[in-house]
């Protein structure tokens, strides 16, 4: 045997651990071409460049992506343009016990991989009341719909499917519309499939079929027939594309839901850090 190692070291005590509270999409997911990969920690991030430079995305075809932090603790990375249909892809989180800046550091490592699957892109028109639904570049399905009445339109951009819900309670007073007011509601609804946080859903409404593929009558959301809110639901994933145009609204705000794709590519890694 060789001679005895002396060896000195010392630990570091952080003064605080940053932790990842959850990230989107989860492990062994298949999900739609427009999914970002969203990472929520459990503070605020005050050195940005070094968390980012822990992060590794690794695809299974080249894929031109970047990082940028939609609040002070969540970051999205999203490929320049829609992910290809297919596509592997792979994401390490590696920052336990690494120095994030003021005395944070890494708390965890974290290894997601995730799979793109078809691409369904449906696009809703609020001038011919009609939703084209493709996938893989082929139409699919056309529907009558209606979209948000004047008072309430539907907001124009490209959304993306966070939820889906085989039957969702519609309550008006989730954003400040008192259930008892003239434009208060409390409804339950089949198949609905969420596209924005500001309430917004694909859904079933039988009420409005004769409306339909002739005027927007909803409080913002796209109504469509039975048959095919049905056939939608079965249809699409989170990640996948649903395009509003013509709805006599305001365009989606970048902070709702995964409103992402509204942001030029240039103003996106432009944005990405402090």
């Amino acid at each position: 045997p060789g001679a005895p190692l002396d060896q000195t070291f010392r630990t570091v005590d952080p003064e605080q651990t940053l932790e990842i509270a959850s990230i989107r999409p989860t492990d062994g997911q298949t999900v739609g071409v427009a999914m970002p990969i969203s990472i929520t920690f459990d503070a605020p991030v005050t050195d940005r460049a070094a968390v980012e430079r822990r992060v590794s995305v690794a695809t299974s075809v080249p894929t031109e992506g970047s990082f940028r932090w939609m609040s002070d603790d969540q970051a999205h990375w999203r490929p320049q343009e829609y992910w290809r249909a297919g596509t592997k892809v792979a994401a390490d989180i590696m920052i336990y016990g690494k120095d994030l800046g003021n005395g944070i550091y890494g708390e965890e490592d974290r290894h997601i991989s995730f799979s793109i699957g078809d691409a369904v892109i449906a696009e809703a028109d609020g001038a011919s009341h009609q939703m084209v639904v493709t996938i893989n570049g082929a139409v699919a399905k056309q529907m009558p719909v209606s979209l948000g009445k004047p008072a309430a339109p539907s907001s124009n951009g490209v959304h993306v499917v966070t939820e889906l819900h085989p039957k969702k309670i519609m309550d008006s007073s989730t954003y400040g519309v008192p259930v008892d007011s003239p434009e208060g509601y409390r409804t339950e609804v089949d198949w609905a499939v969420r596209i924005s946080n500001g309430g917004e859903f694909v859904h079933s409404a039988p009420w409005s079929v004769a409306d339909q593929g002739h005027r927007n009558v909803s409080h913002g959301c796209i109504n469509a027939a039975p048959p095919n809110a049905k056939w939608f639901f079965d249809t699409v994933k989170k990640g996948d594309v649903v395009i509003i145009r013509n709805s006599g609204g305001p365009d989606l705000k970048s902070w709702d839901g995964f409103g992402d794709w509204q942001i030029p590519w240039s103003t996106w890694v432009a944005g990405g850090r402090k």
